[in-house]
């Protein structure tokens, strides 16, 4: 495990540690908090007993320069003050064998980890190795045999399945379907550098451009489970969705519940998926099932899936009540309610500049590649990309030729060989237009908002242009060659002269010298 987080006290128990048994025999680390509200007072009173660490701050200062980024004391804390203490290190085993060794660990635990961005656009589906996790608890181990899903709450035949009855094809018609998730968190980092908000470090964790990823998922549309259920009942609108990891807010503990809408499933948009890209769901991304949910912020593709319920309204669980919540930018800590934003669900137009990368020193000879992502939920796709050199005057189409697949919900991977005239620092960006003609807005203060969700704005960075096919450039550049002196980093002044005594005078004289003649 990473070290501790500064200032972040050890743990020191109060006494002998509690022990909540697993819910079921074959599922390890599934505690079963909803159906138990003594249990959940229970630990709502040990929690009392303790000061656990402050939140990290992380956005007024700079991000550390380890990976691990943040590790997540205060929640490690939480699960060793209520015996739960084996889901730490039991979920960053999973991370060591499942993840790629390269990832950016966004957060230690409850994890969240993103891959380097070169090889995230290299392949149009994510390797599983690659693919971004944001888990909000531990990891449970579930064993496939043992595992079933409850379906009840608002429909006409209650029934328990288990994972064979799930992949009977003769009670299910088996579908695959290339699906992006994106968490609401990505490029969260261009917020927090410009205009900091609200610094819980596994709600608002710092994500770079990477916490998205398309798989290929296979398993049965909830649709037709609910149909094998005989429907829902009058009234039922909405359908609940819990997961079996455990989840600590202000306090409290529980399941990780959300909900979606009816019409959302109705419309064949929800998939209970046991494969991703051909293989069994990683441990770590919801073994041995998940919800996958098109187009919609990531958190409703509930992992883990244990239980789910047909109900009136939304969810009244705090994932769903209480987080994922979009304000105004007149709206922050003196006057945010959770009733005054509303919940974000349909991921709007968005892209990214994966390469090259902000504040890079890029020499080349009067062309750029860039290379980037882009994305549209709610049903819509990435019809048109644009990038500019000049942050946002002149805009260079993205052949078609240079984007990738179109799905009806996925993303679309981009490159663009970009003419490139100017020297010096230059500030590059993206916009993507969707087939329903919606694009992003200009600036990240155009889109910010408290919780630092959906940095939808055009994405922006800045570069350092050394043109080669300019003269002077060019010998300068041969020069520094001669001499082995590199071009970076380009704050290191030139140990050498930057002319010749005869070039200066020739240049003067050309000139006519450095003042007026009269």
């Amino acid at each position: 495990m990473a070290p501790a987080e500064p200032n972040a006290p050890p743990f020191r128990p109060k006494g002998k540690l509690p022990h909540f048994e697993d819910e079921l025999e074959g599922w390890k680390g599934y505690i079963e908090w909803e159906k138990y509200p003594e249990k959940k007072k229970q630990v709502e009173e040990i929690l009392k007993q303790y000061d656990f660490p402050d939140p990290p701050e992380f956005q007024l200062v700079p991000l550390p320069k380890t990976n691990p980024i943040l590790t997540g004391e205060r929640f490690k804390q939480y699960h060793y003050a209520t015996g739960l203490g084996h889901l730490v290190d039991t979920s960053w085993q999973y991370v060591l064998k499942e993840k790629a060794e390269d990832m950016v660990h966004v957060l230690q635990f409850p994890y969240n980890g993103e891959p380097p961005g070169d090889r995230l656009v290299s392949t149009e589906i994510t390797r599983n190795e690659d693919f971004f996790v944001r888990n909000h608890g531990g990891v449970p181990e579930i064993d496939a045999d043992k595992y079933f899903l409850e379906i009840d709450g608002l429909v006409n035949n209650p029934k328990r399945l288990t994972l064979a009855d799930l992949q009977n094809e003769e009670l299910f018609p088996r579908e695959t379907k290339v699906v992006s998730l994106q968490c609401s968190g990505t490029r969260r980092l261009e917020q927090i550098r410009q205009y900091p908000g609200d610094g819980d470090e596994l709600i608002n964790a710092p994500w770079g451009e990477g916490a998205i990823g398309t798989a290929r998922w296979t398993g049965v549309s909830l649709k037709k489970v609910i149909k094998y259920c005989g429907g829902l009942k009058d009234g039922a609108k909405h359908i609940e969705l819990f997961g079996a990891d455990t989840y600590f807010k202000k306090g409290k503990v529980y399941n990780y519940v959300v909900s979606i809408p009816w019409r959302k499933v109705k419309i064949h948009e929800v998939l209970l998926a046991w494969e991703m890209n051909g293989k069994p769901l990683p441990k770590i991304h919801g073994f041995p099932l998940r919800a996958v949910v098109y187009g919609y912020i990531g958190a409703r593709s509930c992992k883990w899936l244990y239980r789910i319920r047909g109900i009136t309204d939304p969810s009244e669980a705090p994932v769903q009540r209480k987080e994922y919540l979009y304000y105004t930018p007149q709206i922050g800590k003196q006057n945010a309610l959770y009733s005054n934003g509303f919940s974000i669900q349909d991921m709007p137009v968005s892209s990214a500049i994966i390469s090259p990368k902000d504040m890079d020193v890029i020499t080349h000879d009067g062309k750029v590649k860039l290379r980037g992502w882009a994305f549209s939920g709610g049903g819509h796709w990435p019809i048109r990309v644009e990038v500019s050199p000049d942050g946002g005057a002149i805009w260079y189409e993205v052949p078609t030729e240079n984007m990738s697949t179109k799905y009806y919900y996925a993303w679309r991977l981009w490159e663009i060989d970009l003419p490139l005239d100017p020297e010096g620092w230059l500030e590059f960006c993206v916009r993507t237009w969707d087939n329903a003609m919606n694009t992003q807005p200009t600036y990240v203060r155009s889109a910010w908002n408290w919780d630092l969700h959906v940095t939808s704005s055009c994405h922006r960075i800045r570069v350092y242009s050394v043109n080669r096919s300019k003269p002077l450039t060019a010998a300068r550049l041969k020069a520094l060659e001669e001499h082995g002196i590199p071009l970076t980093p380009i704050t290191k002044p030139l140990p050498i002269e930057l002319e010749t005594d005869e070039q200066y005078q020739a240049s003067m004289a050309e000139q006519r010298g450095r003042d007026p003649l009269e």
